[in-house]
Parts: C-alpha cells; structure tokens; sequence
C-alpha cells in the first residue's frame, strides 16, 4: 500500500468532506480529510489505482488538487 497527502482548495464543510471521501473511495482507494488544514490523506494499492486517478476523482467535485 502507498501513501500520499494531498493539498486539497475548496472544501469549507462537512458535505465538502463527504463528497471528497467518497470520490476517493470510488477509486478504490482510502481517504480521510482534515477540512482544518485542507489536506487529504490517501492510502492506495499502486497496482490498482494511481495517485493522478484519485487527483482527477477529486477534482471532478468541483475541488482543486494543488
């Protein structure tokens, strides 16, 4: 399993939140966001999905991966 954090701009809510964490996990992948600092930890098998996979999974809610 591999590990990443990502810089995650425009999540101001719990619904924020919800929709990132989701998007993650439709890739197969886990994530768990922190709304204080705008972050979301992702932890992934590099053999079945890609870090620019979830990038793009997030980015299709309407947030900017940075």
């Amino acid at each position: 399993m591999a590990n990443a954090v990502l810089k995650v701009e425009g999540m101001t809510c719990g619904h924020c939140v919800s929709a990132v964490e989701k998007a993650v996990g439709q890739t197969g992948a886990v994530g768990k966001v922190d709304l204080a600092s705008k972050k979301v930890s992702v932890e992934y098998d590099e053999g079945k999905v890609t870090i620019e996979a979830v990038k793009a999974a997030i980015e299709d809610q309407g947030y900017d991966v940075v």
